[in-house]
């Protein structure tokens, strides 16, 4: 176990973080005036309505529900291994970059393998960039998301995503395809894995990265609690890549986020017929670089010279060489299409076109999408 605190000490900030009515803003304001997150319990009734109403010293004398219960499943949580610890405000350990976003987490719990969270926190705001994207991509955005993750992975670049379906997912994973690191921010408490489905994801990060979470354990896939996590995604990183989005998506909050942290954004573009594409457009509008490479984002952030060969397997230029060699994939072009669409094109009957098309999917060069689509997907 590595904590820097002792149970007493625990127990004085999680009575903090789960008293009624106390937010991180309210709870900052305290342990300005008081210095330390026990000291607040033990000042007097008419201290603390000097800082606040009657009511809030009311629910700061009264102990909150389950603190007991919590406080052993931390420590219990704490003592299964050495690879978990947790950071609070004031700790050499807390991650310096999110001193600087509005509304810093009060207690950060991580779960992983990386040296130390402040050196993991130093270390991603000076060579780290965020992915982030649809949890509904479009098989050609999935599959751009983790070739850039493990371009940035082979380059030495800590990626950071909330481990949602989808593009966060291979990013993840991709980052780690590369070699490199990866840093999970999750809305759930760490003794859960939301999505079930990325079970086996959260244990390969937790061996070759961090999971980090501001809520308590227990805590469930309350709905808002993830675009809350959002600001933390983008305060650990030095700039957000989006990869695909549609225009309602989450992942817009994080680049409006690190747009406000002062921070670089990015974003993919897509087909102008694509929904999952005008997430990115609009955000391309407003002012973020637009990329087609990875090395276009190195380069942008200063993390690698010119021309180190860092771009992405699968959007490298002898591409549209390749798809002139083949007619259908040439007809394909990039935006989806319908069989009708297809045979209009080509000129080839049903039963041709459908045996060349389950070619190139087997070959992993054409993806069937919903409605009976056909995308064409860059060579990965």
């Amino acid at each position: 176990m590595v904590t820097p605190m002792d149970s007493e000490e625990l127990r004085a900030w999680l009575r903090l973080a789960l008293t009624p009515g106390v937010g991180n803003t309210t709870a900052r304001k305290l342990l300005t005036a008081f210095g330390s997150a026990q000291a607040i319990f033990e000042e007097s009734s008419a201290t603390l309505q000097q800082l606040g109403s009657g009511k809030l010293a009311s629910a700061l004398r009264s102990e909150p529900p389950g603190l007991a219960a919590q406080l052993q499943t931390t420590l219990e949580w704490l003592q299964a291994g050495n690879d978990r610890r947790i950071a609070v405000l004031g700790d050499a350990a807390y991650p310096p970059a999110l001193l600087d976003i509005e509304d810093p987490p009060l207690m950060l719990y991580m779960l992983g393998t990386l040296a130390s969270p402040a050196q993991a926190a130093t270390n991603s705001i000076a060579n780290s960039l965020a992915i982030v994207g649809s949890r509904n991509p479009t098989p050609q955005g999935e599959s751009n998301a983790r070739q850039f993750a493990r371009a940035f992975g082979g380059a030495g670049i800590c990626v950071v995503s909330g481990l949602a379906l989808g593009i966060d997912g291979a990013a993840h994973d991709g980052a780690m395809l590369g070699g490199g690191e990866t840093i999970a921010v999750v809305g759930t408490g760490l003794d859960r894995v939301y999505p079930k489905k990325h079970l086996a994801l959260a244990h390969r990060i937790a061996r070759q990265g961090l999971l980090i979470s501001e809520f308590p354990l227990g805590t469930p896939p309350l709905t808002a609690n993830f675009p809350r996590r959002n600001r933390i995604i983008s305060g650990l990183s030095r700039g957000t890549l989006v990869v695909e989005a549609a225009l309602q998506s989450g992942s817009l909050i994080t680049a409006r986020l690190a747009a406000e942290q002062g921070k670089e954004v990015f974003a993919i573009p897509g087909s102008i017929h694509s929904p999952q594409s005008r997430g990115c457009h609009a955000l391309i509008k407003q002012g973020a670089k637009l990329v087609e490479v990875a090395q276009d984002v190195l380069e942008e952030l200063r993390l690698a010279p010119a021309g180190s060969g860092t771009a992405p397997e699968g959007v490298e230029a002898d591409e549209a060489a390749g798809a002139r060699n083949d007619p259908l994939l040439e007809a394909l072009g990039f935006d989806a299409a319908s069989l009708d669409a297809l045979q209009a094109r080509t000129g080839l009957d049903t039963a041709h076109l459908q045996a060349r098309l389950l070619e190139l999917e087997l070959d992993g060069q054409v993806a069937r999408m919903p409605g009976g689509l056909f995308q064409r997907m860059a060579a990965g």
